[in-house]
């Protein structure tokens, strides 16, 4: 990943370990000393490669923008109807990649520590679909986030038709 990449070979195998800690065991796994663990080394010799946890996350954060920037540009390829088709991007990533889902969305995003432009590059492609209004744009986040969070949290009733109520949601604002 190009995210990755100005790190060391080193750094970068800090951070996959701490990407599969994540996915394995949620955002309360990802401590130093287990990451360490992992890796079989020191907690204290990962500092010698990551500053600290907060550059950790911000390297799996702009990671997985990455990720749903490539992810993003594949749905619209071609899509009749983009938002719909973003829509769907969105929350396969999110219900794919939970953990860190919830890691790039649930806190304050420092955004001083993202590798620049990754953030931006996620967003492009819903910009692009609602004609550069970024309002619109984030209302339509916003109805995705909030769907997709309330589906991982198991807010919904067992019973509930989610996918009619993501195409009623859409529709609200391809309409």
């Amino acid at each position: 990943m190009r995210a990755l990449q100005g790190l060391s070979p080193r750094a970068r195998e800090i951070v996959r370990a701490a990407g599969d800690l994540l996915e394995q065991d949620g955002p309360e796994a990802l401590s130093m000393r287990r990451i360490a663990a992992e890796l079989g080394i020191r907690a204290a010799s990962l500092y010698e490669h990551v500053r600290d946890k907060p550059a950790l996350e911000a390297a799996l954060i702009s990671a997985g923008f990455e990720e749903q920037a490539e992810l993003f540009a594949r749905a619209v390829e071609g899509a009749t109807d983009p938002i719909g088709a973003l829509t769907v991007a969105y929350r396969d990533f999110a219900r794919r990649r939970p953990n860190l889902y919830r890691l790039m969305t649930e806190r304050p995003l420092r955004r001083d520590l993202l590798v620049p432009g990754v953030e931006e590059a996620a967003a492009q492609p819903l910009l692009a679909a609602t004609g550069g209004d970024p309002d619109r744009a984030r209302a339509i986040w916003a109805f995705a986030h909030g769907m997709v969070i309330l589906e991982l949290n198991g807010r919904f009733p067992a019973d509930a038709e989610l996918d009619g109520a993501w195409e009623r949601g859409v529709a609200a604002f391809t309409e």
